[in-house]
């Protein structure tokens, strides 16, 4: 089928709620896609951070075709394998205790919310309010879109869930100022990703944890998009040597099999008891089996260590074009969870790298944002600049 055959019918049978680019693609091998007639482009999109180790890879489809050949689904009503495995490999290479399994960064962020306030519940005097930041982004469900601190993604979805007051990220007074006796946590990412990757101050982190402590009330973590090495340390918040209460992780731990998981202190996920909270498809054993393929590669293979390398490789080349374009405002980023902020609309650089055969992702309508495969090389880097300049150089 031609590819003006596929968008027909993608525009008359799909929801318009995604803009889509007008390529179809067919086939995905290491940080390499190609579309339906066959063009070749170099991936620094990564399905939004993540397919942290490429496209296909060997160790990931092994266990899928393995697995789907033994057993495809059950109900968490039974004890299933590969999320024993999966449990136990997150929490020996994390700070906390228990793991619940879901399947997406939204469905960990609704989980923590509900755990903590079921946790306040029972041990806070029924404290059930949330402190999360500005210009953050949480997920598209009720609860995550109230979450996300940018009122564009909630107009015309009201009425909203109570209880979600909002402040500047990388604001402690800001935060300590908003603390009432109503608090029950405060949501943050170490990083903000779809806010235009934003990187606090150092001791941010700490700061928000040294407040919990000081109020007796839960820090959680969403390190859906910088988790699993994304900023070159397993966990952003290793960064500060902070130890959430809660941590939701997605995107890069299926590496593209959807999955999520919501991690927590044993104390606090004590307050999950049978029938509290559940997922029907969260934790199967396909989804598992992926995830602990891509789990024990990210920790095996130096892929962690190649996202801190080549991210600082990446960071440096990037100021260099930075010199040589006044539309370059800044560049910035960790490991390679990178941000460049244009004086101009990105929108249209995008479209000019795609025809030259590089994806990128734009944000917040003027910041380039780079989350590749953290598998990518300094060669690899080399290529992605040298379309990156010569697309500048035609703006």
């Amino acid at each position: 089928m031609k590819k003006e055959e596929w968008i027909e019918l993608s525009d008359k049978y799909i929801m318009p709620n995604y803009k889509r680019f007008p390529v179809v693609i067919t086939r995905g091998l290491g940080v390499h896609l190609w579309d339906s007639e066959g063009r070749s482009y170099l991936d620094l999109v990564a399905g939004i951070a993540v397919c942290a180790l490429g496209h296909s890879h060997p160790r990931v489809v092994a266990a899928i075709k393995e697995q789907v050949e033994n057993l495809t689904h059950i109900s968490n009503y039974y004890h299933i394998a590969p999320q024993i495995l999966l449990a136990t490999l997150l929490v020996e290479n994390s700070p906390l205790d228990k793991v619940f399994f879901c399947n997406s960064g939204a469905e960990a962020n609704e989980a923590a919310i509900k755990l903590a306030r079921r946790y306040a519940f029972e041990h806070m005097n029924g404290k059930n309010e949330f402190i999360t930041m500005r210009n953050s982004f949480h997920g598209r469900t009720l609860a995550t879109v109230t979450a996300t601190g940018q009122e564009n993604l909630q107009a015309g979805f009201g009425p909203l869930p109570e209880g979600f007051h909002y402040v500047p990220y990388n604001d402690l007074p800001a935060l300590d100022a908003a603390i009432t006796d109503k608090t029950c946590g405060v949501i943050v990412e170490p990083i903000q990703g779809e806010g235009g990757v934003i990187i606090p101050d150092p001791g941010y982190l700490q700061g928000i944890r040294k407040s919990c402590d000081e109020h007796g009330i839960l820090m959680i973590a969403d390190e859906i998009q910088t988790g699993m090495g994304r900023t070159g340390m397993l966990f952003a918040c290793d960064h500060e040597d902070v130890v959430p209460d809660l941590m939701t992780l997605a995107k890069a731990l299926g590496n593209g099999f959807p999955i999520g998981a919501l991690l927590a202190k044993e104390h606090i996920a004590a307050a999950f008891v049978p029938g509290s909270h559940g997922s029907t498809f969260g934790g199967n054993p396909l989804a598992c089996a992926a995830a602990l393929a891509a789990v024990q590669t990210i920790l095996e293979e130096g892929v962690v260590d190649n996202s801190r390398v080549v991210g600082e490789y990446f960071l440096a080349q990037l100021a260099k074009l930075k010199d040589k374009y006044p539309v370059i405002r800044e560049v910035r980023g960790k490991g390679l969870m990178i941000g460049v902020e244009l004086a101009s609309p990105g929108a249209g650089l995008v479209l000019k790298c795609m025809e030259k055969g590089l994806l990128i992702n734009c944000t917040n309508g003027n910041i380039l944002r780079f989350v590749p495969p953290l598998i990518i090389t300094e060669y690899d880097v080399d290529r992605a600049l040298q379309i990156l300049d010569e697309a500048l150089g035609e703006q």
